[in-house]
């Protein structure tokens, strides 16, 4: 009996099929194929940057950086608090305290120097630009000079930082740094690294300038790293291990500037044997986007970067980068596997496992090699899926001359991995994948707990996440009960508006009820706390500042992670009346556009203030629905007043003060009334 011949084709017999039918397509196709191929191979070895090394590839550049910092945060290693490196920071309470913002109280860094000379640290590093005249330049060049403890110093100039400095700057600069020759102080390059709107990578090093502050602070120590002497690769981020933990230990710089000599061996106790770096965490100061704000939408400020730096140099964890000749390789492979598979021919079900299997070797190489502690930054993993599905599809085309066919599979292919509607829009009209919202009215709410990161250093970091997810979850309840959106946390900051997604005729009753009543959550917070355990130091008064104005709402964000927000000046000025609460001795502050648009009658007049980053000065109202109406209608004539006649105003101001004698913000809007300018308006420090 004669055997039945196998007639089902085997893998080679499909792949020769369709190399015929693509070779039958003609020569033009053919040209037009090969074009397309070398196109997909440019992408899959280029999708990062074009060769110039400089200019972004269009669309999957951003896709590129997007996954990066996917699997760069995943993958980070997650660890406790890094006891080697401590900063010394300017924060936003001590400019307040200070009442000076820029250039940075250098009176201040003075007598910080001088009382941490005497803690053993190994080095310090001054992340301040000393580009500028100022009144405490001696008392400074004093103290530097006489450093015991090795310093490294700020220094930038216009070839390298042409954005943040100017020849003038340049040239102070320089003189500042040669008044401290033959001490112990010396320049050190601040220059980061923020290509592609991030700093994800260690600054290259250039010829003239100064060892990068993290190199001249480990060499001042005597410490070597030899293999980070040429280093220009990878930031080695990492994660902290603990939620709300920071991995740095954090000093305020007025704690060393002015501190009491009985608390100085207990701050020492922090600083012995540590590297110390001193600069600004202040809000929209110095802030640096990292591989990890696109995923957690932190903005660190630039000294975290650099203890980075300094902790993975400490580590020796060198991340050696993907060779030249193996992304050549790899893309090479990607083109051909795609090609191979289009001429395949299968059926969509048959073909589907292959595509998959492929698909998650592209994806999965680049997460195991960042793993393995490889270097993945430029590593074109979004290329080659974008390459494999061009050069599959141009295959495809030639093959079964359709192009119906070949955009059909690489929507259905592209939309295993994401939603099918952005895969269309992919295929379809990339131009409408760009995010963005609308103009939209809004009240906002913008709170903080007065020294819980002050105290948090005190306590145990296990109690600081108890408490302040406590705190959080009594405040967020607060805002849902009176129908508003709960925009960000910061901190145990809350930020928060009513109008949008869906605007009501009542949001701005709904809005100040919910100021007055997170006031009210935060007092019921302070007293919760101190009768859980007397010990625990005591809890600050939660500060509500409330605006009515229009903001930009929509969907923000990127490739890989969007969020629902709002955005525009009316967030900065209700942040701003938060932060007033503290100089006008009150908790819960709105403006007058807050306070007509509520609907409600309980507000009391609270006089004008210049806000610090705001053009135009801001009437004040405070809720006070207890407060009596004829003095409620005193204090409106007497701040209506106060721009013709300040001395009648601040009389009339008193006598309602001297009615109400525990009232701080009272009594503080009679001290301001003594201190506006002509126009009856308070300037804040």
């Amino acid at each position: 009996m004669n055997a039945t011949p196998d007639r089902t084709p085997s893998r080679l017999g499909w792949i020769a099929r369709g190399w015929r039918n693509v070779r039958e397509a003609g020569g033009v196709q053919l040209a037009a194929t090969l074009v397309v191929l070398c196109a997909a191979l440019f992408i899959a070895r280029f999708s990062w940057v074009l060769p110039d090394g400089e200019v972004p590839t269009p669309l999957t550049g951003e896709a590129e950086r997007a996954l990066y910092d996917l699997r760069a945060y995943y993958a980070a290693d997650l660890v406790e608090q890094d006891d080697r490196v401590v900063l010394v920071v300017y924060t936003d309470q001590t400019l307040i305290a200070a009442r000076k913002r820029s250039p940075l109280d250098r009176g201040l860094l003075a007598r910080t120097l001088t009382t941490l000379d005497g803690m053993g640290a190994k080095a310090i590093g001054i992340d301040i630009l000393f580009d500028q005249p100022q009144d405490e330049d001696p008392e400074l060049i004093a103290a530097l000079r006489g450093m015991k403890t090795p310093v490294a110093v700020a220094y930038a100039n216009v070839a390298t930082n042409q954005d943040d400095v100017v020849y003038e700057q340049q040239q102070y600069l320089e003189e500042f740094q040669a008044q401290l020759a033959g001490s112990k102080a010396r320049p050190a390059s601040i220059r980061l690294d923020n290509t592609f709107g991030a700093t994800r990578v260690w600054p290259s090093i250039v010829e003239g300038l100064p060892p990068l502050l993290g190199r001249a602070m480990l060499d001042d120590a005597g410490v070597a790293a030899p293999r980070f002497n040429g280093y220009e690769g990878a930031l080695d981020y990492r994660r902290p291990k603990f939620v709300d933990a920071p991995l740095f230990a954090s000093l305020q710089i007025d704690l060393l500037a002015d501190s009491d000599p009985e608390v100085l061996p207990f701050l020492a106790e922090q600083i012995a044997g540590k590297y110390v770096l001193i600069g600004g965490d202040i809000v929209d100061y110095d802030r640096v986007e990292t591989t990890f704000t696109s995923i957690n939408g932190e903005v660190p400020p630039g000294l975290a970067v650099h203890a980075e730096i300094i902790a993975q140099m400490l580590d020796n964890r060198v991340l050696e980068p993907v060779p030249q000749w193996a992304l050549w390789a790899m893309a090479v492979l990607v083109v051909l596997s795609a090609a191979l598979t289009a001429l395949l021919e299968w059926q969509a079900r048959r073909l589907a496992p292959l595509v998959v299997l492929l698909f998650v070797g592209f994806v999965g190489i680049p997460l195991l090699l960042q793993l393995r502690n490889v270097d993945t930054y430029g590593l074109p993993a979004v290329g080659w899926l974008v390459g494999w599905i061009i050069a599959f599809a141009a295959v495809t085309a030639a093959a079964r001359a359709s192009g119906a066919v070949q955009r059909n599979f690489a929507a259905s292919a592209l939309g295993k991995y994401i939603p099918r509607d952005i895969a269309q829009a992919i295929i379809d009209k990339p131009e409408l994948l760009s995010l963005g919202g609308e103009k939209r009215a809004i009240f906002v709410l913008f709170s903080d707990l007065e020294g819980f990161t002050k105290m948090s250093h005190a306590i145990a970091p296990e109690m600081v996440a108890k408490l302040l997810n406590r705190y959080l979850d009594m405040l967020s309840q607060v805002v849902l009960d009176h129908g508003g959106v709960i925009d960000k946390f910061v901190g145990d900051a809350v930020v928060a508006f009513w109008g949008a997604p869906i605007s009501r005729p009542d949001d701005g009753m709904r809005a100040a009820k919910a100021g007055y009543a997170i006031w009210q959550a935060g007092e019921a917070f302070r007293r919760e706390v101190a009768a859980m355990d007397p010990n625990l130091p005591p809890i600050g008064k939660t500060r509500v500042g409330l605006h009515y104005g229009e903001a930009v709402i929509g969907n923000f964000g990127g490739a890989t992670r969007i969020q629902y927000t709002a955005l525009g000046d009316s967030m900065n000025t209700a942040a701003r009346l938060e932060a007033a609460n503290k100089a006008l001795d009150s908790a819960v502050m709105a403006s007058r556009e807050f306070a007509e648009a509520s609907g409600l009658d309980w507000w009391r007049a609270m006089g004008r203030v210049q806000l610090r980053g705001r053009a135009r000065p801001v009437d004040l109202f405070e809720p006070a629905p207890e407060f009596p109406l004829d003095d409620r209608r005193q204090l409106a004539e007497a701040c209506a007043l106060a721009t013709d006649d300040r001395e009648s105003a601040r009389m009339m101001v008193e006598v309602v003060a001297a009615r109400h004698p525990n009232d701080s913000a009272l009594g503080n809007l009679a001290r301001r009334m003594q201190a506006t300018d002509e126009g009856g308006t308070y300037v804040l420090g």
